[in-house]
């Protein structure tokens, strides 16, 4: 985790020493391997989002496999997730070297990008993740699969997952036992090390600065607890029904984000403490463009990293910018250790997204101390459900982590 997984990667591939590459990543980071290779190795590097440069890279594979000779440089493809089950070329190919950054994005068995990445065929794996499992140990199996661990997924959730069965809305689901979530722990750590994994922490590999969380609580609204009691509530002029499960979770959370004036208020004295760069997670675009008219109050140089735009400039240009990020669009990928104070003005329920967002800035190239400000209510879903998971997911986490 933050242990420069670029540079790792491409030490690894050095070694291995392949005539064909191919690098799956995020399309953020398309550019960064790209440019990587160039910088760093003498390889025939190409961009497979380019429809040309993959038609080529598929041709020089071929070539190689059908007549046994090496064309002298080592072929580097980078392509993202997003792509990969679309390019029908790249699932014929056959022994060569398969990088994944970010492996944590094939969790999910059934998602496209994981099918079409399990029916490849390469001759090396090498699976780069600052977060493995989120602190789900259901959540590996397509990564171990691809290590080469040929075991069912039906049998490694029998070995190694406590699962019970729950009725909701008249519908019975399984899910994770929460009191005793998973079973034969250590087992699993040795196949898993048996296969490849290597687990490394930070310190282990390269000395970064201290990281330091501050909770900073506010009460909750008279609205949070008269919806918590009647499911229904007014605000301004919004009727609020948390008619599901779901929906009651989702209105909950945003009566503890930007209809809670005490967190408003909280955040904008946190923004008026310090004129050094602030990156700002939130969840809801309500919430973005309150926290956009706040920084603006301040007049304060705002970036915005979401799924409808990724700005960059003021926080790369401005030292007191505030750059607000979506969890889902930004908490992975991004090189953001220009900043060191991160402010969380809502949760995510996602841990995976949580542990990634810290590391924006504690990674290398980081020399100043990092702080998270994590803005919570009082006696709320945000104290006393969201923030323990959180944290006991990463206590899973850091459990496959000890030797």
């Amino acid at each position: 985790m933050g242990l420069g997984k670029t540079f790792i990667g491409g030490e690894k591939i050095q070694r291995l020493n392949h005539p064909t590459n191919l690098v799956i990543c995020q399309k953020s980071k398309v550019e960064d391997w790209l440019n990587h290779f160039t910088k760093h190795y003498e390889y025939a590097v190409y961009d497979l989002t380019d429809k040309k440069q993959l038609e080529d890279f598929v041709k020089c594979q071929d070539f190689q496999c059908r007549t046994g000779i090496w064309l002298g440089s080592i072929s580097i493809g980078v392509i993202n997730y997003d792509l990969i089950f679309r390019r029908k070329q790249l699932h014929h190919l056959e022994n060569f070297t398969l990088m994944l950054d970010e492996s944590s994005l094939i969790q999910n068995p059934t998602a496209k990008r994981t099918k079409a990445i399990l029916k490849m065929k390469p001759a090396n794996v090498v699976l780069l993740s600052g977060t493995p499992t989120a602190g789900k140990y259901e959540n590996l199996w397509s990564q171990l699969n691809l290590l080469g661990w040929n075991i069912t997924l039906k049998a490694f959730e029998q070995n190694y997952v406590n699962w019970k069965k729950i009725e909701v809305g008249g519908f019975f689901h399984k899910v994770v036992d929460k009191a005793n979530p998973y079973k034969n722990v250590e087992r699993l750590k040795s196949k898993m090390r048996a296969h490849g994994a290597v687990f490394m922490k930070t310190e282990e590999v390269h000395e970064l600065p201290a990281q330091n969380i501050i909770e900073i609580k506010v009460p909750t609204t008279k609205e949070y607890r008269k919806f918590q009691r009647n499911s229904i509530v007014d605000v301004g002029s919004q009727t609020l029904v948390g008619d599901s499960v779901l929906s009651k979770r989702i209105y909950s959370r945003m009566l503890c984000g930007h209809f809670n004036n005490d967190k408003l208020n909280a955040f904008r004295d946190l923004c008026e403490s310090t004129n050094d760069r602030l990156l700002v997670f939130y969840n809801f675009n309500e919430e973005l463009n309150i926290l956009r008219g706040i920084a603006g109050l301040l007049e304060r140089p705002v970036s915005e990293v979401n799924g409808h735009k990724k700005d960059l400039a003021a926080y790369e240009d401005e030292s007191d910018s505030i750059t607000l990020i979506q969890y889902k669009a930004g908490a992975m990928g991004l090189n953001l250790q220009k900043a060191n104070k991160i402010v969380y003005f809502s949760l995510t329920d996602e841990a995976e997204l949580f542990l990634q967002s810290m590391k924006r800035i504690h990674r290398i190239g980081q020399e100043k101390p990092c702080f998270y400000y994590i803005l919570l209510c009082q006696n709320s879903i945000e104290d006393k459900e969201i923030l323990p998971t959180l944290g006991l997911r990463k206590e899973y986490t850091d459990a496959l982590f000890q030797k």
